[in-house]
């Protein structure tokens, strides 16, 4: 039998066809080039087995880039109150980077209240009225260590767990171990309003991975019926899409067949074929018209209100991992009139992010479900500098003992693990690092962090490195 020879190329006949389309629908999703034994040609998003019984089955990450203070929202310092517009002790100063130590001001007490809320009694600042009505269900870390007091080491290290290299994300490493639930929509999707956070795609990269594990990303501050630009046409119908499909995915699968080690291709295949199916999934699960009038009020008619119920749609519909950032850049870098921005960004997503607490509990989703919140770093605990205004009093990077809370996914509800000294200047109890974190994460997940590895350039790869262990202290 003789072999195919077509009379164009593929690129020429993909050019004219315009089925092209589709897949740039998904171009998120087709990565960077991937170097891998590991066979992955079949299936490559199929559901796979953890290495043990996991308790949470998705992720959703809210991300407050920029930064915000842990002294303003979950990490209460009466001692810093009571030595307000002080200078910052000789003592502290000499443990600050050299570059800090210039910019250094006086002491700047929170002017927010604390309060005990539920059983469990967790101070909560008054910034989060709706979300401190959850204090039983998060579980504060105090005490999370950076390495690098800036932002785009701070980004990569959190989501990829490494400060300088974009390493496979988070969100693809858990793709590319359990898969995804979803045949229709991407396992692993980033919602930005407004563009791109710092870092950019470095921030959800599949790096060395196959592209298909990369996270697609989605500004949701444009039309609902173009978020994804090129879903769909109306220059086809359906069926004789389908058919141009098929053709182009018997050519890939020819082309590839002659060339078994490129896994590059095998990501293209995929990503068509999913960016075909997506045309109707996702036009469904960003209409957030087909929600009840109570459920969108109680989300809040705001663009992070917005940007929550789109997550919980994502999930319930098999999308592992969710991260939603604040907005694009650093919003939450609050070097100047950090009071106001602080209280202005929490006011935006308070009401939302306690909606879609209380959605997933009520739908049966929390337990299994592993919300994450947190910013790449946070903030000092003194003023930037010594300006004479106090409105326009800023704070500075602090990677020494910041603040995440995590909720449902086994967790521990309730709790404020790990201290920091009486001035907030570094971990006083039960250091936590982002590895420390991504392995429990992990864990919760069904993986074991130092099994979960996969091999590229000579050695096997894992997202923890050569650290990390499982805060048990943190898990019900």
């Amino acid at each position: 039998m003789s072999q195919f020879n077509p009379l164009i190329s593929r690129r020429e006949l993909l050019q004219n066809s315009g089925t092209g389309l589709g897949a740039l629908a998904l171009v998120g999703l087709l990565g960077q080039s991937a170097q891998a034994e590991r066979n992955l040609d079949e299936a490559p998003l199929a559901v796979a087995t953890p290495h043990f019984p996991a308790k949470a089955k998705r992720v959703i990450h809210l991300f407050m880039n920029g930064g915000p203070s842990q002294i303003d929202t979950f990490d209460p310092k009466p001692e810093v109150n009571r030595l307000d517009n002080q200078p910052l002790p000789e003592s502290f100063v000499k443990q600050l980077q050299r570059t800090q130590r210039n910019r250094v001001g006086k002491l700047f007490g929170s002017p927010f209240k604390f309060k005990k809320h539920g059983q469990s009694e967790l101070e909560i600042s008054e910034l989060y009225p709706h979300l401190s009505q959850h204090a039983d269900e998060l579980c504060v870390i105090r005490s999370m260590q950076g390495e690098i007091a800036n932002h785009s080491p701070g980004l990569l290290l959190t989501n990829c767990g490494h400060s300088t290299l974009a390493r496979p994300s988070l969100g693809a490493w858990l793709l590319y171990g359990l898969g995804n639930e979803s045949d229709e929509l991407p396992g692993f999707v980033v919602l930005c309003p407004r563009g791109m956070p710092t870092a950019q795609s470095r921030n959800w990269t599949s790096s060395f991975l196959p592209g298909i594990y990369q996270g697609t990303h989605i500004d949701t501050l444009g039309n609902p019926e173009e978020l994804i630009p090129n879903l769909t046409r109306n220059d086809i119908r359906t069926g004789s899409q389908r058919a141009q499909i098929n053709l182009t995915q018997f050519m890939n699968q020819r082309h590839a067949a002659r060339r078994p080690d490129d896994e590059r291709l095998e990501s293209r295949i995929h990503s068509m074929e999913l960016a075909f199916r997506m045309q109707t999934a996702a036009s469904d699960v960003f209409d957030l018209q087909q929600e009840t009038a109570n459920t969108r009020e109680m989300y809040g008619d705001t663009l992070q209100g917005k940007n929550m119920l789109i997550a919980r749609r994502l999930s319930e519909r098999g999308v592992r991992y969710v991260q939603i950032y604040h907005g694009a850049g650093q919003p939450w870098d609050s070097h100047g009139s950090a009071i106001s921005n602080q209280k202005r960004l929490a006011a935006e997503s308070d009401q939302a992010i306690a909606a879609l607490l209380s959605d997933l509990k009520q739908r049966g989703l929390l337990e299994e479900t592993l919300v994450i919140w947190g910013g790449e770093m946070g903030r000092t605990a003194t003023s930037q500098s010594n300006v004479k205004d106090r409105k326009r009093w800023g704070r500075d990077h602090h990677i020494d003992g910041y603040s995440v809370w995590l909720a449902g996914g086994g967790f521990k509800g309730g709790t404020a693990y790990g201290t920091t000294d009486e001035l907030g200047q570094a971990v006083a109890e039960n250091p936590v690092t982002l590895h420390d974190l991504h392995a429990t994460i992990l864990n919760q997940m069904g993986f074991d962090h130092k099994q979960l590895t996969y091999h590229s350039s000579g050695r096997d790869f894992r997202l923890t490195d050569v650290h990390g262990h499982v805060v048990s202290d943190l898990l019900g």
